[in-house]
Order: C-alpha cells, then structure tokens, then sequence
C-alpha cells in the first residue's frame, strides 16, 4: 500500500530542501523491488492466495493471483472528446483489449506556469474512472516526456523561454524542480486509482524510450525516487525502449526495482528480442511485453498516408500471443489533434523539418471516427479472441456520419486590418513566440525600412525561421485604398533569400511577416525547438531592428479565453455582409493576404447531430473552427487529407458558425463542404515522402 502522506509531505520538504541546495539524493541508492512485499518465486501449479494486487514474478504478470496476459491498446484521452470516451472504450472491448495505456501530456495539463488544469478534455481522473466501469486496467504513461507525435514531445512551451536554458530530459536542477512540481500535483491526484487502491493502474512508465536519446542514469533515478515518494513501493514502474542492447542500456534501470518493456518493428521476430529484453530484468521479472505494438503509422504532411496490411500485422500480433507473450497496440485509436497541439519530426538535420498531420488515424483497427468496420479491426479481433479468457462483446455499429452539404462563406477581415485588436510587444530585434507569450499558432512580426528611388530588387533573408513565413509589404502612406502586396514565403525547409519589389512610396514602407508555429520537433536531437524568427532580419546584407510582434490569441485545445477577437470579428463581419445579403458573383478575386472567412449551416432541432467532415479542398492552408473550436490545421495543397474530422459533439441545433483563416489562396468560391467520409487523397507535386522508423532500431 502507499505511504502516508505525513510521511511523504515530510520527506518531500527535505527532498527539495537538497534540489535548492543543487545536491541530490545519491545516484546509485537502493531502489524498492516490483514487489517488495514478495521476492521468492512460485510453483507453476500453485495458486495464489487470492488478493486485489498486480505482480510480476516467474516471467509472467500475475493479476489477483492469476497468471495474466496483457492484450492491450494505446488510446490517448486528449486525442478524443470527452463525450466520445466511452464510445470509443467499447469498441476497445469488442475488439479483445483487457488494459488501455495512455500518456500524459504535461503540456496540455500545465499550460502556463503553475497553473494546473484537469477539466474538459484534460480531465484524467474521469477518464480512469471510466476505464475501471467498462473493466480496463490502465497503463499509465506521465512522462515528463511522451513522444506520442505531441507538441514538444509533450513538454511545457514555457519550458523554452526559461533563462538560462533549461536541458531537458536531464538531470539539471532547474529542470529536475519543474518536474517535481509537475508530478507534485498530478501523482497525488492519481494515487487513489493505482490497483492496490483500488484503481485500474497497473503500471507507471518512467520517461519515454530515454535510451534513444540519453544516458544520464542520474536522471532516471531521480524519476523513480520521486514517483515512489508520491505512489509508494508496490507500484509497477516501467521503462519502454527499442529492443537493442544499445536502448536498453541507455534507457533502464537494472534490477527489479523498475520492469523493462520493449517495442521494435513490426514484422520483426518477437522472440529473440524478448530474449535480450530478459538480460535487463532481473531473473524471473520479465514477462516479454511489447508495450507498442505498431498496428500502423504516422504520417506527415506531404507524404501519401500510412497504412499497413490488415493479416500482416495480425498476423505478427499472434506471434507474441500464441506463445504467453504481452502486447500493447499503439494504436488502437489514434484520434485526432485538434488544436495546434501536433507534432513534428526531423530527418537528416535541423531544417529538414516534417509536421504531423490533424488526424492521427494512424491506420489504427479504430479509425479516427471510431469505425470498426475494417480489415484490420476484424483481422485482429479474431486473432486477440483465440487468447482471450471470455468471449468478445459484439461489435458496435460505425456511428452515422452527416453530409450537411456545402457552406458559403464570406470573407469577414483581412488579418492586417485587425492590429488593433492584439497584443503588442517591442523589440529592438524580432524574438521567439516563447519569449513574448505567444505559444502556439501564429505571430506577426512587423517593422519598417526606407523606400529608395532605385528600381533595383531587395533581398530577404531569414537565417532561422520555424517554421514557415509569409512576407508581405505596404507603403506606410496612404495607399488610396491599395492592399498590401504579397511578396513571398520563406520556410525552414527550404530557406532561402526572397526579392522584396521596388515599389513606389514616399515614406517608408511596412514589413509583415507572418510566421506559423506549424508544431514542436516532439523526437530526437533538436527537440529544443523554439517558434517564430530566431535570428536576425537581413533586407541586402544589413540587420533590419526595432519590431513589432502581435500575438494572435487563437483558442487552443482545452482553452477558453475571455475574449477572442477572431471569432468576434468574424461573425460580425458575416452578420454585416449577410445584412447587405450575399455577394451576387459566384466567385472572387484570389488575394494572398491572410483572412478569416466565415459562414453558418442549421441543425433542425428534429434532426440527429452527427459526425462529418469539414472538406477543405480548393482552399490553401490555414486553420478552422466550428461554434469557437479549434478543429486543426489544414493543408489540402500539400495533402494527403483533404478533410477534418468534425466530431457531433461540437455541433449544436440551430446554428452553427464555421471560422476559417486562410493565409494562402481562398478557394475561389468561397464554399466548404460538410461531406460524409474522411479523405486523404489530397497531393502535391513538392511531396517529398520519409517515413521515420524511430522507435525502434534492433
């Protein structure tokens, strides 16, 4: 059982006491056992005296005094709307899973500094508590870092703007202080629900895959020091890395105080590498587990969409299952991310930059809508029911999708007339998004330089920009009702000089450049990935200063500011167009200048809500909200998905207002369509396709 917390409060003041004193608790301490209370090991035949507790002894996991066989499935809380949890837990069970394991995305719970938030999509303990009611047991994944193709690899924004920096996934001081505060408060929130409690969480993971990344052994001791300070000795902590020697000997701990799972490529013999798994668990303490059994893959935008055959992966799962091994499917439901919260992954260097899509169907046996009616959900179910102790539930029926048909929008602003409407920060030289507050989204950097006689073209160049930049320029007179002109895009990927045209203007002329935060590296070496310009502004050679920076408060994920003045602007600019009733031409001229467009549809109060999805084909890129959601980004230029899911619980009878920014080229008629099905059948010809195995590299 966990200790009291007199006791921990105690130990928890001397332990803080050593991090401000920059010393620590000696690296190499003992550490608790998996199972403190038992460390001899049992006759095959022998059962159990029977009580509730989880264990791990004779290489097998034993639940209540039976042997037990994890057939289990990643679905992530954040990625799925509260109201669709259950629904999406049932189709868990139907298709054999007996455990759901899920991270916990620090930045989504501690959005600004010290400031906690467990409601709404955040709320982790509902979500437990619903996985125990429907007979799940959890595994559970806290990080501090996740991976997950998350922002950041779930880590804090702020994190960044921390000076001196901050080295993160470390033994740092600084660093090391913020995760105690983070663990501070969600441990003591979780420990009612661990087994021996009473809860459904079996197990906690310790870090993520640390052996593809690091060695600092100072680290992870630190981490399992501080989770059995909060959650007790009986616990089950657990590392996950990728089945080579070289991870498994940067990214565990030996012995049997923390159990080493494994995750590898699927298609690879399971058991040799089970095999080595054993070498880094102590004798008896190592039930094989592959606590990420790919069942598909993640894709970038760019790339033509990831997808694996249905009896190929089934096939593989039965490999580890015929033989009493483990397996966590990862996915089992992908979901969606929505808001801006996707991640990104680096190939060759820095610059070569691959952001995630919106969805995250991942190719998973539950698609991102929920469907089960698939290939691979029925391939799997019938291999996971030859393993399962009772029968399967049957299978749910797909929820109905909508095809509420096409939407005209109007365009309701022009995003340079609403200046007035943001915060503004002043620099003598631009700074990062992080360092003004500006955390995820966009940020629009402005400044001004002297307009010359000459004819002759000037050049522009950003030496670091992340991710991707829109230049457009005005003369700062009055123009006699002239727009500003569209220059040109810079991109990490592909950075180079842009020519600024010579332009006739008494005075000097303004400098806009939009930048987009289109998602933290969440993966490998340049993790450190800060937003906006980070670095000078040369126009022919010489430094441009004294900025302007606007920060553009989108709504995030699980955010509700008290004013959004995109939302505000675009339905009084669609009431004021629509009072003067629709514009008569079916089509207008395409401006590059960034905008918001609006428009509504009805919902019968006679009609059943349902899902559908926003079809954004012939627009450019940029973001969409319905009823002051941030369903994601778009992107159907570059492909592959043309469309985003737009769960029914966002829908409402009556109206319903759709918000698009647009920063490219509006789809020249000015209409998107709600349509039935998902598709990812968008493509570009700058598709440049790089499927990043990094998981797992035996």
């Amino acid at each position: 059982m966990a200790r009291k917390r007199s006791t921990r409060t105690f130990f928890f003041i001397i332990f803080l006491s050593l991090i401000a004193l920059g010393t620590f608790l000696p690296v190499f301490a003992p550490l608790p056992s998996l199972s403190s209370h038992s460390h001899h090991h049992h006759n095959h035949d022998h059962k159990r005296a029977h009580a509730r507790k989880f264990e791990i002894d004779d290489d097998k996991f034993w639940k209540d005094g039976e042997p037990f066989q994890i057939i289990g499935g990643d679905l992530h809380y954040f990625r799925v709307l509260p109201e669709y949890w259950e629904d999406r837990l049932l189709r868990a069970k139907a298709l054999g899973l007996n455990t759901i394991q899920t991270y916990v995305p620090w930045n989504l719970h501690e959005p600004t500094s010290g400031t906690f938030v467990y409601n709404g999509i955040a709320d982790l303990v509902s979500f437990l508590q619903l996985c125990q009611k429907m007979g799940f047991i959890v595994m559970l994944r806290p990080g501090p870092y996740i991976c997950a193709e998350w922002d950041f690899g779930g880590f804090p924004p702020w994190l960044l703007s921390i000076k001196p920096a901050l080295r993160l996934r470390s033994s740092d001081p600084g660093f090391l202080q913020l995760v105690e505060r983070w663990w501070g408060s969600l441990f003591p929130m979780i420990d009612p629900y661990l087994y021996d409690n009473g809860g459904p969480i079996i197990m906690v993971q310790i870090e993520n895959e640390y052996g593809s990344y690091g060695d600092d052994k100072d680290y992870l001791h630190h981490l399992v020091r501080l989770a059995r300070f909060h959650l007790g000795d009986d616990i089950i902590l657990y590392t996950t890395d990728g089945g080579s020697r070289d991870t498994l000997e940067k990214g565990t701990i030996r012995g049997d105080a923390v159990f080493s799972a494994i995750d590898f490529t699927t298609g690879d013999n399971p058991w040799p590498i089970f095999k080595i798994q054993k070498e880094f668990n102590s004798p008896g303490k190592s039930p094989p587990l592959s606590a990420e059994f790919y069942t598909g893959w993640l894709t970038h935008w760019g790339e033509k969409i990831a997808q694996t055959d249905a009896e190929f992966t089934a096939s593989n799962l039965e490999k580890i299952l015929e033989r009493n091994g483990s397996a966590v499917l990862y996915m089992a439901h992908g979901g969606t991310n929505f808001g801006f919260y996707n991640g990104a992954n680096t190939g060759v260097d820095e610059s070569d930059y691959k952001p995630d899509l919106t969805s995250y169907d991942y190719d998973a046996p539950i698609r991102e809508a929920g469907d089960v009616n698939n290939a691979k959900f029925k391939a799997l179910r019938r291999v996971i029911q030859q393993y399962s102790a009772n029968s399967l539930p049957s299978i749910p029926p797909d929820n109905k999708k909508k095809e509420y048909g096409s939407i005209h929008l109007v365009k309701s602003s022009n995003l340079l007339d609403m200046l007035h409407h943001f915060h503004t920060v002043e620099s003598e030289n631009p700074l990062p998004m992080e360092s003004v507050g500006q955390m995820f989204g966009f940020l629009l950097y402005a400044t001004k330089y002297a307009a010359k006689d000459s004819n002759d073209k000037k050049l522009l160049f950003i030496p670091k920009v992340h991710d991707r930049a829109q230049v457009l320029i005005s003369c700062s007179s009055k123009q006699n009702g002239k727009r500003p002109t569209y220059v040109g895009t810079i991109e990490r990927w592909s950075n180079g000089t842009l020519a600024l045209p010579s332009t006739n203007c008494v005075s000097k002329i303004s400098l806009f450049i939009l930048v987009e935060n289109m998602g933290r590296l969440n993966y490998g070496p340049y993790i450190f990935d800060g937003k906006g310009i980070l670095s000078s502004v040369y126009l022919d050679g010489r430094i441009l200063r004294k900025w302007k920076m606007y920060t553009m408060p989108f709504i995030n994920l699980n955010e509700v500011p008290k004013f959004n003045p995109f939302s505000q602007a675009a339905y009084s600019g669609f009431i004021s167009i629509s009072a003067r009733k629709r514009l008569k031409e079916k089509h207008v001229s395409v401006s590059k200048e960034p905008a918001f467009y609006a428009g509504q549809f009805y919902i019968g109060e006679e009609d059943q809500i349902q899902d559908t999805f926003v079809s954004l084909r012939g627009w450019g890129k940029g973001i969409v909200t319905v009823n002051n959601f941030t369903l994601g980004r778009f992107w159907p230029s570059m492909g592959p998905q043309c469309n985003i899911y737009l769960p029914a619980p966002i829908l409402r009878h009556g109206k319903n207002l759709v918000t698009i920014f647009e920063v490219e080229s509006p789809n020249p008629e000015l209409v998107v369509s709600l349509v039935g099905r998902p598709d990812f059948t968008c493509s570009s010809n700058k598709v440049h396709v790089h499927q990043i195995q990094y998981h797992h590299i035996v």
